[in-house]
């Protein structure tokens, strides 16, 4: 019996050490808007999420189906950065994880703005958030005019 828990014990090791350090890696690289597109398997894991990825002429499109059932699609470009950000479904999205460093922006924009969280529009030269909905219904985007790739059409990123 002793030898047999051990042998266990050893296995197991592994898998131990890795859900020990599973927050730090979690949330070191989770993608944000306008960050390096470290690794869709954290923001995959954070949010509890299934993913598709569908490769487009210029960038790619990662879809994670929240248990929520809101969709979040990331769009990465071919260098790696997550240019714009879009959702829509009954729940909010974490938009602190999403937005990353454009997170006080958009509640700069709600504070200001008649209807505050429930509708939102920024839209300067540099970047553009647009979010609304209502109890079941809500939706949104973001992007970074300057890193959407050529051929690219804001219509795109929703």
């Amino acid at each position: 019996m002793t030898s047999t828990r051990a042998g266990l014990i050893r296995r197991l090791a592994p898998v131990i050490a890795l859900a020990a350090t599973a927050p730090l890696w979690v949330t070191a690289a989770q993608a944000a808007l306008g960050a390096p597109y470290a690794s869709i398997a954290s923001d995959q894991a954070t949010l509890a999420a299934s993913i598709k990825a569908t490769p487009r002429a210029g960038y790619t499109v990662h879809e994670l189906a929240l248990p929520s059932g809101t969709l979040v699609r990331e769009f990465s470009n071919a260098n790696g950065t997550v240019f714009a950000v879009a959702w829509n479904g009954p729940a909010k999205p974490n938009l602190n994880q999403l937005l990353g460093s454009y997170f006080s922006d958009f509640v700069k924009t709600a504070q200001t703005t008649p209807g505050g969280r429930n509708h939102v529009n920024l839209s300067r030269s540099d970047l553009v958030i647009q979010a609304g909905g209502h109890m079941r219904a809500f939706f949104g985007r973001a992007y970074l005019v300057g890193s959407i790739p050529d051929g690219v059409s804001s219509d795109d990123l929703r």
